[in-house]
């Protein structure tokens, strides 16, 4: 919270005992705050349902077992829509997808494909060494590309979960590339076990294997085209939906004192956006800001 509201733990007790906090205090925006996260997207469901005309065959597809079926992981990046005044999108937020693939020749001829032929190929085990080549070779480069231009001298930061095989926030190879081109983007972590916390596990990915879905891909290039497909058609007014869901349920992390035992809040977006009355940030009460400061301040003390 303290993070959020741009001060330290310690500051954000003091003002709430001298009442230099506003009453009604509210969310800082996000803008500079970029969410990643991976995910494995897998060829076909494990059963589908069929509507066929009475003439039609049933449809086959046949594996050993759904252990078998092929899967690509995927690595997620986007960020906070923005509007000008007359709500014309400026950024639409949606940076980019990242299959971890490579390729290698065919060891053997098939009806497909000849001997040394170039097959795409996932890689299955995802580690530290692969997620760094992957943010600083195509995240980082995107980043830049299509990053607003009024805001290239502001710090960004890229939000990651606490997977081992993440980077550290100071890994110096990730730093060196990241402060090129005037560019200020650092790592930050995500709370642990706070999946909710997270724009992309909130409900972004959900929506995309939704959309991926509808397609039939046959071999790993055309999953990955229609997963990009998929990322690319997501609706830019849903993506500002689900950031504007992260702060209802940061403000229930604050209720049940950090824990996430709580249920997903909801507030009707869609019909408030149709009638311009959608936030841009929310209201905070004061008196929950209040006492979730001085938990944090007892909680520093007792880890002194």
């Amino acid at each position: 919270m303290s993070m959020t509201l741009g001060m330290a733990k310690s500051t954000l007790h003091r003002r709430v005992k001298e009442g230099t906090i506003s009453t009604n205090p509210m969310f800082m925006d996000t803008h500079n705050h970029i969410h990643i996260d991976e995910k494995w997207f897998f060829m076909t469901k494990t059963s589908e349902k069929f509507y066929l005309l009475p003439e039609e065959n049933d449809p086959l597809h046949t594996c050993k077992s759904k252990k078998f079926i092929t899967k690509v992981m995927f690595i997620a990046v986007v960020a906070h829509p923005r509007y000008d005044g007359s709500s014309n999108e400026e950024f639409f937020g949606n940076i980019g997808i990242f299959p971890f693939i490579y390729k290698e020749p065919a060891k053997r001829m098939s009806k497909n494909q000849e001997v040394e032929t170039l097959q795409i190929m996932p890689i299955t085990s995802v580690t530290k060494e692969v997620i760094r080549v992957c943010l600083i070779n195509n995240l980082l480069p995107t980043i830049r590309a299509k990053w607003p231009n009024s805001d290239t001298r502001k710090q960004i930061f890229i939000q990651q979960n606490n997977v081992k095989p993440h980077i550290l926030a100071n890994d110096v190879e990730f730093l060196e590339a990241a402060s090129k081109d005037g560019f200020g983007i650092q790592l930050s972590f995500q709370p642990p076990n706070s999946p909710d916390l997270n724009v992309l596990e909130l409900g972004f990915f959900r929506a995309i294997q939704s959309l991926q879905h509808q397609e039939a891909p046959k071999n790993i290039d055309e999953l990955a085209t229609a997963i990009e497909k998929s990322f690319n058609e997501f609706p830019v007014e849903k993506l500002n939906q689900v950031f504007l869901t992260l702060q209802m349920c940061m403000i229930e992390v604050m209720k049940a004192n950090g824990s996430n035992n709580y249920k997903v809040p909801h507030m009707n977006k869609s019909q408030l956006e149709r009638n311009c009355y959608l936030p841009k940030q929310l209201n905070c009460d004061s008196n929950l800001l209040e006492r979730v400061s001085q938990i944090l301040v007892e909680n520093s003390l007792m880890s002194v």
